[in-house]
């Protein structure tokens, strides 16, 4: 069996720790816990990310990319059905490669609070809904305020939540199909249509 390469270790770290940060919070998660879940030493992992700030940063800054990269995908498309489709479908993929990043993205639709985690918590939201052609989730939205379109963000919330939920509890359990799979669910609890 090949070694792994140094990218498919620090993208098996960052996932866990993304994991972690969801379930437990940034506070709330230690070196030694993101250690134990990917099976290294602590000293190992800090030879990587030298403190928990540094692999903080390196997972919320992975995160924007990500979404970012899902949202150049469906940039051009109007809101509506297609678009969330397009953003639906690279989420369900995020969710089947990398569980941690969408649980992640989940929790930062609900961050609240004034500290520099938490800023960085909803700059991955609004990313979220922006991929989406909706307005920011945080500030004057799921923060702090009234919801604009109450029925379009719980729906929101909950095609992500669903995926992921299945991305983190079914991990070992995708199938070349899961994606598809993952996209009708996702999709269903956004109210449109079947597509087939």
């Amino acid at each position: 069996m090949p070694r792994p390469t140094k990218q498919q270790i620090d993208d098996e770290i960052l996932d866990a720790a993304a994991t972690l940060f969801a379930r437990h919070g940034f506070k709330e998660t230690s070196v030694q816990r993101i250690a134990d879940a990917v099976g290294y030493s602590k000293t190992g992992l800090l030879h990587r990310f030298p403190t928990k700030e540094a692999l903080q940063e390196a997972v919320v800054e992975r995160c924007v990319r990500q979404i970012r990269e899902v949202a150049a995908l469906a940039a051009d498309l109007p809101p509506g059905a297609e678009r969330d489709r397009s953003v639906i479908t690279g989420v369900a993929r995020l969710a089947v490669g990398q569980p941690g990043a969408v649980a992640l993205l989940l929790s930062c639709l609900l961050a609240e609070g004034e500290s520099e985690v938490g800023a960085a918590l909803r700059v991955i939201g609004d990313e979220v809904a922006a991929a989406f052609g909706d307005e920011p989730f945080s500030g004057t939205t799921f923060g702090a305020g009234p919801v604009a379109d109450p029925r379009r963000a719980i729906r929101v919330v909950g095609a992500l939540g669903a995926l992921a939920v299945a991305g983190v509890a079914l991990r070992d359990c995708f199938t070349p199909d899961s994606v598809n799979t993952l996209v009708d669910v996702a999709y269903d609890a956004l109210g449109h249509p079947p597509t087939h």
